[in-house]
């Protein structure tokens, strides 16, 4: 994978090799999914630098348009989102983001998660915000979004914080969804 941009490569099958060397993300409830993240210093540069095109290659094989370094083990305010418009990709790397505005005006769109493979739910959140981060050369940067964009950047920021989307529904609903993963899981296992 081009190291300058992580996502350059087109979409090609893996070999084993490279499928055994795709990082592995984790499911709920492992407890890495519940931390809050710890901000990425300058002593942090190479690590990140070599994590990032790693979990590039583990969102899209999975596939996904979002994923958070504590999905794949690592404490970090480190998060990619790739919404692929027509299939070109467009990948964002944020390093320490942060909402720095949010609308107040809602939204409510179906949510999924890598991290709770095949379980949607409807998540009510502000409909636009913008997100201020740095990339990485270190650089600040802002990213404003709306539509899946900002459901998905606020859903990638709270894996920073140690919070699921599951987290933002009724307890009903949250332990529906978390005891049928289970299930599921365990079936998946046999």
């Amino acid at each position: 994978m081009n190291a300058e941009n992580p996502a350059a490569d087109e979409a090609a099958p893996l070999t084993e090799a490279e499928l055994a060397a795709l990082l592995p993300i984790l499911v709920a409830p492992h407890p890495t999914l519940k931390l809050r993240c710890r901000p990425i210093g300058p002593a942090d540069a190479d690590a990140v630098r070599d994590l990032v095109p790693r979990m590039f290659a583990a969102m899209y094989h999975a596939p996904g348009i979002g994923l958070a370094a504590p999905q794949v083990g690592t404490a970090l305010r480190l998060a990619i989102v790739d919404l692929a418009p027509n299939d070109k990709r467009t990948p964002h790397v944020l390093v320490n983001p942060e909402i720095v505005a949010a609308s107040t005006e809602l939204a409510t769109r179906e949510e999924g998660c890598l991290s709770l493979p095949q379980m949607f739910a409807e998540v009510t959140r502000p409909a636009r915000v913008k997100v201020r981060y740095h990339d990485l050369t270190g650089a600040k940067k802002e990213i404003e979004g709306d539509g899946l964009l900002a459901a998905c950047l606020q859903h990638e920021l709270d894996h920073l914080n140690g919070v699921l989307f599951v987290d933002h529904l009724s307890a009903l609903k949250r332990n529906m969804i978390m005891r049928k993963l289970a299930k599921e899981q365990k079936n998946k296992e046999r």
